[in-house]
């Protein structure tokens, strides 16, 4: 689990001190992950590199888990069988899913994009005696920023079709009771809004989705984020009023998490990291002006860092995490 760097010339009398750092391909993670519109597993070894990934595009709006599951399990022993033929132990796997699961059992409660509720996503892996944990996908998201250059301390929202955040303080994920926090998709921003897939009407997700502001720039529904930065470079001014709108939206929903949290860093990820330019002064305006605090510690927003498959990327970390923790287990 450790490898030995070349020996440090000491300033002092003794031998010259020996550099250790984690081995590369030794005990890896498995990040596994059903988006709306994809699903992939990613490999990741102590070192934090990537080692495999595989991603496979589709559409899973309102679809059946016990179809889709078995698919992601096929992906996840793909990648195990590859990393143990190539010598690597497997130490488990963290499940990303776009919904409320309960941090105790791991069991899904709702997936409103996905049409799926009460559900053990586990079994329907098939993945035997390989440890599977199971987790919210913006928390495990939040989590993979924690290698990049941002405080201890942050709010972390992602958009795709759904909208999710993670509160992140002293760099440890904050759960709340049931770990149902941080579902700042369904915060109402208008009572008169349309209905959500919740059931609630006026959602943040109506405005500041990414579906939502496709339909509202006049895309297809399905267009990724490229399509919409192309209209936005051609300053066309459906695309423009649709990132106005939300960026607005966003702003007020942000804003009150802000006032009720208290964390001085807001990092914006999924579609949002590459809107961001176009959002930036809709969201920072109206976190200006409602945040109390901003006129003595204005909130600082940033781009994610940890790449369009955060989730993975903090899955596997997670259960890396757990081998750090009792490393004796694993030599």
């Amino acid at each position: 689990m450790l490898a030995e760097l070349a020996p440090v010339s000491a300033q002092r009398a003794g031998r010259p001190a020996v550099p250790l750092v984690p081995a590369s391909r030794s005990v890896v993670g498995i990040g596994l992950e059903v988006n709306v519109d994809y699903l992939g597993a990613s490999v990741m070894d102590l070192t934090g590199e990537v080692v495999d990934e595989r991603v496979e595009p589709g559409a899973f709006h309102d679809s059946d888990p016990s179809v889709v599951l078995p698919r992601v399990g096929v992906l996840a022993r793909e990648l195990a069988a590859t990393a143990a033929a190539e010598g690597m132990r497997v130490a488990g796997a963290r499940l990303a899913l776009p919904g409320l699961v309960d941090a105790r059992s791991g069991l899904l409660r709702v997936a409103p994009n996905l049409g799926w509720s009460s559900l053990d996503p586990v079994p329907l892996l098939g993945l035997g005696d390989l440890h599977v944990g199971v987790a919210n996908e913006a928390k495990l998201a939040g989590l993979a920023e924690l290698t990049g250059d941002v405080a201890p301390s942050f709010l972390y929202v992602s958009a795709d079709v759904g909208i999710g955040a993670a509160i992140v303080v002293d760099g440890q994920l904050f759960l709340g009771e049931r770990g149902w926090n941080g579902e700042i998709g369904h915060v109402r921003v208008d009572p008169q809004g349309p209905r959500c897939g919740c059931g609630s009407f006026g959602c943040l997700e109506q405005y500041a989705g990414k579906e939502a502001v496709n339909r509202a720039a006049g895309l297809p529904l399905e267009s990724p984020v490229e399509a919409l930065v192309r209209a936005l470079e051609a300053r066309q001014p459906q695309a423009e009023a649709a990132l106005h709108r939300a960026g607005t939206a966003l702003g007020s929903a942000l804003a009150d998490f802000v006032n009720l949290v208290d964390v001085g860093t807001v990092v914006l990820g999924g579609a949002y990291t590459t809107l961001l330019p176009w959002m930036r002064d809709d969201v920072g305006g109206v976190l200006a002006d409602r945040v109390l605090s901003a006129p003595f510690s204005p909130v600082e927003l940033r781009p994610a860092v940890a790449g369009p498959y955060a989730a993975m990327a903090g899955g596997a970390r997670e259960v890396l995490r757990d081998v750090l923790a009792s490393p004796a287990d694993w030599v």
